[in-house]
């Protein structure tokens, strides 16, 4: 019956679609990170003005803001009712179509402010999607497949950034940048003929029936199901879980710079290692927990994590070698995918589903604040203490959350909260 259970939880459509939704999460964040700044570089902006334009990705934190109307209000599109979750899928994956074809046949020399407004937009739109995938994911996810669903969903937003970072800059040099962005936006196709044909969640809006305003009733929920004290414990370990693990690869490229190695060995070498093992990690440790549960995952993977991290701190002292650069790194970010697979799965799991927009858009956003913090001070901490310093600091950075299983997630119990 285990293998039974196992070959259902990987084999079926519930994958495949956790697969077109993370692709179509992906893409606008990378058009933003990857393919606008290649593009106006090109066309010869300042560095000031592209480097401004990254306050565009401030979206993706603040969506905890607009979320509670994505649990409260569907859209009628066409007089045709498709439901609370399906019609912001619909509509968000069409105006990103639009969009950012549209970009490409702006002039930045002329247009940058457009471009400016059109970037604001675009992610705007990119996180009120991502606002509606979180929760239609975890409204059709079991509890027994939260962590692989969640994986699948993870890498595939990865992969997906090979289609601004690498297709269209190539389809750029070789035709046209309106061409590349048009053939970019097109890949939402995809997500949008899936939205069409997947049902939507059995799952009604319940800020009425409790009484509150759709803005108040998630949080009151959240707090009323598992109390403050525990609210409070489950909060800190949304902080502090990948807190080491995120201050250790905050300043990594400088890092592999200042013991010696080339900006070619860093792409083929280091690059490709954390790529290509996260992304084994993170659909590993999908698998795993079908088998061993959220909660033991969360102790297992956050061991590895804390492993993995010291593996720079010896690469700090050996310094330049090759060998030891790739197997460092693929270490590191393999306990990256693994932590990462089962944290959003718990995050997930924390979450109610009749309000998941809003508490997983807001749980989140919480767990980007260290590493917002992170990357303003972790310079400052190594100018202070040196590389293998810095890192022994990470790994103890990174005791805290596992401590804070004993209270959130015991090992002898995967029960609700």
């Amino acid at each position: 019956m285990q293998d039974n259970s196992l070959v259902g939880s990987v084999m079926n459509t519930r994958m495949l679609t956790c697969i077109f939704t993370g692709f179509a999460s992906g893409l606008p964040y990378y058009v933003l990170i990857q393919l606008i700044p290649a593009w106006l570089r090109t066309e010869g902006v300042g560095l000031a003005e592209i480097g401004l334009l990254s306050l565009t990705q401030l979206p993706y934190t603040l969506k905890f803001i607009w979320a509670p109307l994505l649990d409260t209000f569907s859209l009628k599109i066409l007089r045709l009712d498709m439901g609370l979750r399906r019609s912001w899928m619909f509509v968000t994956q069409v105006v990103l179509l639009v969009g950012i074809s549209f970009l490409g046949f702006l002039d930045p020399t002329h247009h940058l402010f457009e471009i400016t407004i059109l970037c604001i937009s675009v992610a705007v739109f990119s996180a009120t999607f991502d606002i509606s995938i979180d929760a239609f994911r975890r409204q059709i996810l079991p509890d027994l497949e939260l962590g692989l669903g969640n994986s699948i969903h993870v890498n595939a937003y990865r992969i997906s950034s090979l289609i601004p970072g690498s297709l269209s800059l190539m389809l750029a040099d070789l035709i046209s940048w309106n061409f590349a962005f048009v053939v970019t936006s097109a890949f939402f196709i995809a997500g949008i003929i899936m939205t069409l044909f997947v049902k939507e969640p059995q799952i009604s809006p319940q800020a009425k029936e409790t009484g509150h305003s759709q803005f108040t009733a998630p949080f009151l929920e959240f707090f009323s199901r598992n109390g403050m004290k525990n609210s409070f414990f489950i909060l800190l370990f949304m902080l502090t879980y990948k807190l080491g693990d995120s201050m250790a690869t905050s300043l990594a490229t400088p890092f592999y710079i200042d013991l010696g190695f080339s900006l070619t060995d860093i792409g083929l070498v280091a690059k490709n290692a954390a790529l290509w093992t996260s992304i084994i990690g993170g659909i590993l440790g999908g698998i795993i927990m079908i088998r061993i549960g959220i909660n033991k995952a969360l102790w297992i993977f956050g061991l590895i994590q804390i492993i993995s991290i010291l593996g720079f701190a010896i690469l700090a002292r050996v310094g330049e070698n090759l060998w030891l650069l790739g197997a460092v790194v693929g270490f590191e970010y393999l306990g990256v995918g693994l932590g990462t697979a089962a944290f959003i799965a718990y995050i997930a799991k924390t979450t109610s589903k009749a309000f998941a927009a809003t508490q997983f858009a807001l749980f989140t956003a919480l767990t980007a604040v260290p590493r917002t913090t992170i990357s303003a001070s972790s310079g400052y901490i190594v100018e202070l203490m040196g590389w293998e310093h810095f890192f022994y600091l990470c790994t103890a950075l990174a005791v805290p959350g596992m401590v804070l299983l004993l209270k959130i997630a015991p090992w002898d119990s995967d029960s609700k909260i």
